[in-house]
């Protein structure tokens, strides 16, 4: 399960490297699911039932194979955080509204699967990204997502190395500026996210 929730981690990282650790992560997750389907199979022949029987092992074959539980918390939340972003950004004022704020808080909050920033952190993480997204219509629904997906890796920054951690900062000023954020505000965010990082190594 470890390398599940690391290979989903990894998944959150810039570039082409995204898409292929969370194919190699759906992909592992369903060879498991595959293994373990096969032994329930063999322990239901040895006790003397049927594969397709129902009650037998036939039954937990024919269903769907379950999500990893930490992979499906992982994709809510990068969901959630997304669907927080395209609020901000579509939005009239320059300035959210309390229950954004409140709900974008929630989602950062619940990012991270192990060690979790201080709420002071996350807060000010909050308050940077609605100050750089209010009203900014320039992002696009793809950069939403991934700016999304970014944001759930640096609150699991133990799962990437410095490298990748310095990647997807880097990609983050540069989308949040490209959406129309100034640059100081920008960096203000990159700087909090770096304070994250540093409270769940």
């Amino acid at each position: 399960m470890k390398a599940i929730l690391a290979c989903a981690c990894v998944v959150m990282t810039a570039g082409s490297l995204l898409a292929q650790n969370y194919y190699m992560a759906t992909q592992q997750a369903r060879r498991d699911s595959a293994q373990n389907d096969a032994e329930q199979q063999r322990i239901s022949k040895e006790a003397g039932g049927s594969p397709g029987a129902p009650g037998a092992g036939g039954a937990a074959a024919a269903a769907p194979a379950p999500m990893d539980p930490a992979l499906q918390a992982t994709l809510k939340n990068v969901s959630s955080l997304q669907t927080d972003f395209a609020t901000a950004i579509n939005s009239t004022s320059d300035t959210p509204d309390p229950g954004q704020k409140v709900s974008l808080l929630n989602d950062l909050s619940q990012a991270a699967q192990g060690t979790k920033a201080s709420s002071a952190s996350v807060k000010k993480v909050a308050d940077d990204l609605l100050k750089d997204l209010a009203g900014k219509k320039k992002l696009t629904a793809a950069q939403q997502t991934k700016l999304a997906r970014e944001v759930h890796a640096l609150f699991n920054s133990s799962h990437l190395t410095a490298t990748q951690q310095q990647t997807v900062l880097t990609d983050i000023q540069t989308t949040l500026t490209d959406g129309g954020a100034s640059l100081d505000d920008a960096v203000n965010t990159v700087t909090d996210l770096k304070e994250v990082i540093a409270e769940t190594k």
